[in-house]
């Protein structure tokens, strides 16, 4: 007699006649509670999925006036990097998943059906979910600094042991950011896998493979789909990967980036990826709807232990070791550069960044957030996890209502975080939401929705399906049955599902990065900001910090977990006993029991919510920035502008009276865009040509009426229009690493053409103008000196072929470079390298003999008609015409009438003969687009 044979016998023995005819009566109850639950559910995501994403795919269909076409369609799917990007994109998500799948398998099943020390199990358990405690923008990060040229495990070596660049820096990073969600999807799979089948089995003697196949992976058949299905949709919508590691090895992820995020937004083309994107889910419903019908559910899972196998356990343990070792080296240069001077050139030890950071007041607002975020992220998205999975896994509710809810959370898994938090700005921009913290906590719940119910939904499938029966047969009502057995019995998933979306509500950045307004920034978001600084010694000390948070709930969770653990076996010894026509006597102390753990379970509930609601009082509710009259000032500069902004308006009586919130030039470029005359700031310092495009959409600028100060007459900046003013000159310039210079043996070059010479291959890095207005500078320069003809399109070409994998997408990407010792050569902003100098890296500014040319930022003060803050206009003339000595300093550009430029400016400044327009942008764009495609051939 076969497994499957026993397995029929006992699940036919175990189903009673009345209960039977009991399912088979005419007058069923009408389950008017899961109707409810599922009216709930499908009304949420009709409100915060369906019609925001309703409003992305839409925008497909306009042009830039709001006019149907297709042209954003036709020219987005007939550029030949788009089918590029798109096989690449399946070739490397199919290829992590199905390896984190494999990976996540060998430890769950070391946890759950070998007989390794329990230290070790617990051990395993823990450390596999260290990468999700982490954002994913420090994975490259990490990945450089650790596998890199001057990397802490090549350095150990000696050698470097592979190129990280392309698609296996991404294949590592994608496994190790998906191996967490697929080990917890197997891990609780495995708590419903009755293993007296694996004993049954052996003592049949059945091959060791049939028994394995049989007994575990035929259970596991629809849980290892759906981790699979999990971990594809995760790497197939990041962006932050492959935005370090990625080099030549183009993504469809990143080409969404670029078009949602580049130097030219154009959310209409970037709604057609986007949509585009979310073809595959189609396919992915369709799977999961067939392996559904694999699934096997037990009546009783009895705590056995598993069969001896000594070798079984020595190669189980050792493998799980090796997996883990081979995934936290990864993570070790985190916990290691915040310590240390500066790496790899000074690696002493300091405390320097620590104490900076809890010194901070700021950064500990932001941090108070972000824990404010996470919790109620967390409270309110088990609740609506739990409700969704109890309406697809125990209920008797028409197929197509349990598919539907099947159907969103597999779409879910394809919207990437990023196009979700786009469309939220689409449709709450301008309501109660915008700026609130229940606008982040929302995005949170639906963007990270799925893997919990997955969770849940499994465990609670994997019950016995007659408990809801047989407590109504003894007169007991639906929510009885749910609080006194089946809450129990899934507990500990839901604890997990606890920490999993406050976990994922701290490190996510994607879908929350363009809702956050002044007062209601994360901790993320300013990681964000750090990136678009070049500061990145301070990621990974904030990353720590993040660390820690999750650690400490991942830790609470676990232990809740161990002490609440109710095993199947003991709920269904409930159920069987209920079944027995049990007592009155016992029927009346089970319903005390479950009536004081429900007492205490809503009195802790009620408690935390009200402790976390009266903590933030209003603000959690309404966000509003501008509630005590503040002037707020979004701005994407520096720090060193942002501290020269502040001393003026201090200097000039406005101490206290303003906030000023930093954003990464393409997040604030985007809410700009967006959201129009609704931005909540008062007075905005952007790039310039940012300013006019927002203008030119939206109209949502005033002239400035109170600036005195006189722009020169033979700059560029003497045709700026009235309703903005430049602050300050981002210059471009060459630097390089004269540590790493040496060693190469090549001589440091003085023009952008000889960064066109083969002798640099291999040594350079370079941003990409389409990902970074950065990168514009360097076609300016060439254009300028060289022509857009055949001599320029060789040189750029030339540069783009020496860059190679260093062709960054952001701005600062080769500063990074070139600190790290990835890059010898880099172009980038000067200032940024100068200071870099100036702090004692082995950093040396080269400018370049065609010129440094630059791109403004400027100030401007948003019209809101009769809202209009009335201190606005005064505090943007104070931040040009008074802070510009302080600017000089960090930006020796000058820009007025009587401004001197400091000494140890740059050697050539220059300005594009033509005004820097969004249009000139695009020629300029298509022509590195060319110049890109030439370096490829």
């Amino acid at each position: 007699m076969s497994v499957e044979s026993i397995r029929a016998g006992r699940q036919l023995s175990n189903i009673r006649p009345d209960v039977v005819n009991y399912e088979r009566r005419p007058h069923a109850p009408k389950q008017t509670e899961l109707w409810t639950l599922f009216a709930i559910v499908a009304i949420a995501f009709g409100c915060f999925l369906i019609a925001p994403m309703a409003l992305v795919a839409i925008t497909s269909f306009q042009n830039g006036e709001g006019a149907a076409t297709l042209a954003n369609w036709t020219s987005v799917v007939s550029q030949p990097e788009f089918a590029t990007s798109t096989l690449n994109s399946l070739k490397v998500s199919a290829a992590s998943a199905a390896l984190a799948v494999l990976l996540a398998f060998l430890l769950a099943y070391t946890v759950n059906c070998t007989n390794v020390p329990g230290w070790l199990k617990r051990a395993i358990t823990l450390l596999t979910q260290v990468p999700m405690l982490l954002p994913t923008i420090t994975y490259g990060f990490a990945i450089i600094y650790s596998f890199g040229k001057q990397g802490l495990i090549t350095r150990l070596l000696g050698w470097q042991p592979f190129d990280i660049y392309g698609f296996n820096g991404l294949l590592i990073g994608y496994v190790v950011y998906t191996l967490p969600t697929c080990f917890l999807l197997i891990h609780n799979g495995f708590r419903f896998v009755d293993k007296r089948f694996v004993i049954v089995s052996h003592i049949m003697g059945d091959p060791p493979v049939t028994t394995f196949l049989n007994t575990i992976v035929r259970p596991l058949i629809g849980t290892l789909a759906t981790a699979f299905i999990q971990a594809f949709f995760l790497s197939f919508t990041d962006y932050g990967i492959p935005t370090s590691v990625g080099g030549t090895y183009d993504v469809l992820a990143m080409t969404l980036f670029n078009q949602m995020l580049g130097s030219i937004p154009n959310f209409n083309r970037g709604a057609v990826i986007a949509v585009f994107m979310l073809v595959p889910s189609i396919i992915s419903i369709t799977l999961m709807a067939v392996l559904e019908r694999f699934s096997i559910r037990y009546t009783k899972v009895s705590p056995v232990d598993p069969p001896k196998g000594r070798r079984r356990d020595w190669a189980c343990a050792l493998a799980s070791v090796a997996t883990l070792a081979a995934m936290l080296s990864l993570f070790v240069v985190i916990a290691l550069i915040p310590f240390v001077n500066e790496w790899p050139f000074d690696t002493g030890f300091t405390l320097g960044r620590i104490t900076a950071l809890f010194g901070d007041s700021e950064l500990t607002q932001v941090f108070v957030n972000s824990l404010y975020v996470a919790v109620m992220t967390a409270l309110i998205g088990c609740l609506f996890a739990y409700a969704a999975a109890l309406v697809s896994s125990r209920s008797k509710l028409p197929v197509w209502a349990k598919r539907a809810v099947d159907s969103v959370s597999a779409v879910i898994n394809t919207v990437p975080g990023m196009v979700l938090g786009i469309a939220f700005l689409f449709a709450f921009s301008g309501t109660g939401l915008q700026n609130t913290f229940w606008i982040l906590i929302i995005a949170n719940v639906v963007h990270y929705f799925a893997t919990p119910y997955q969770m849940i939904k499994d465990s609670l499938s994997k019950m016995n399906g007659s408990w809801e029966t047989t407590a109504r047969l003894m007169g007991d009502n639906w929510a009885k049955t749910i609080v006194r057995v089946v809450t129990p019995n899934a507990a500990p998933t839901i604890l997990q599902a606890f920490g999993y979306y406050f976990v994922n509500a701290m490190v996510t950045i994607s879908a929350v990065v363009f809702l956050t307004g002044a007062h209601t920034q994360v901790i993320t978001t300013k990681i964000s900001a750090l990136q678009h600084l070049a500061q990145f010694d301070e990621i990974f000390t904030l990353s720590l910090l993040i660390l820690a948070a999750n650690l400490a709930v991942k830790g609470l969770v676990a232990l809740l977990t161990r002490k609440r653990r109710v095993t199947a076996a003991s709920a269904i010894t409930v159920a069987s006993a209920a079944r027995a026509d049990m007592s009155a006597g016992l029927r009346t102390r089970m319903a005390a029991a479950g009536g004081r753990i429900r007492r205490g379970a809503t009195g802790a509930l009620a408690g935390t919510l009200a402790v976390l609601l009266v903590a933030f009082g209003c603000g959690a509710f309404s966000g509003t920035a501008t509630a005590d009259g503040q002037v707020v000032i979004y701005t994407n500069a520096d720090d060193e502008a942002v501290e020269a902004f502040q001393h003026a308006l201090d200097g000039n009586g406005y101490k206290d009276q303003y906030i000023i919130q930093s954003f990464g030039t393409s997040e604030l470029g985007g809410k700009m865009l967006a959201e129009g005359r609704a931005l909540e700031a008062d007075v905005v310092t952007m790039s310039s040509y940012y300013i006019d495009s927002a203008q030119k959409r939206n109209h949502m600028f005033a002239d400035l009426t109170e600036v005195t100060s006189k722009p020169l007459g033979d700059s560029e900046n003497s045709k700026a229009p009235d309703w903005r003013r430049p602050t300050t000159a981002q210059e471009g310039a060459i630097f390089v690493n004269t540590t790493a210079l040496a060693e190469a043996g090549v001589d440091a070059p003085t023009s952008l053409a000889d960064l066109a010479d083969p002798q640099y291959e291999g040594l350079i890095a370079v941003p990409d103008m389409e990902g970074s207005s950065t990168g514009w500078l360097m076609v300016q320069a060439i254009a300028d000196a060289y022509g857009t003809g055949d001599e320029g399109k060789r040189i750029l070409a030339a540069i783009y072929r020496n860059a190679g994998p260093h062709l960054e997408q952001s701005g600062s990407g080769p500063l990074k470079s070139v600190r790290a010792g990835e890059a010898v050569i880099g172009f980038g902003l000067r200032h940024q390298a100068v200071a870099d100098q100036r702090d004692g890296l082995p950093i040396e500014v080269v400018d370049p003999s065609e010129g440094n040319y630059a791109i403004t930022e400027s100030v401007a003060v948003l019209d809101k008609g009769d809202d209009t803050n009335p201190k606005a206009q005064a505090m943007a003339a104070v931040m040009v015409d008074q802070a510009r000595g302080e600017l000089l300093e960090t930006y020796p550009t000058p820009l007025y009438v009587g401004e001197q430029a400091p000494a140890g400016g740059s050697a050539n400044p220059r300005t594009f003969p033509e005004s820097l327009s969004v249009d000139l942008l695009q020629r300029h764009q298509d022509f590195s687009a060319a110049c890109k495609r030439a370096a490829e051939q």
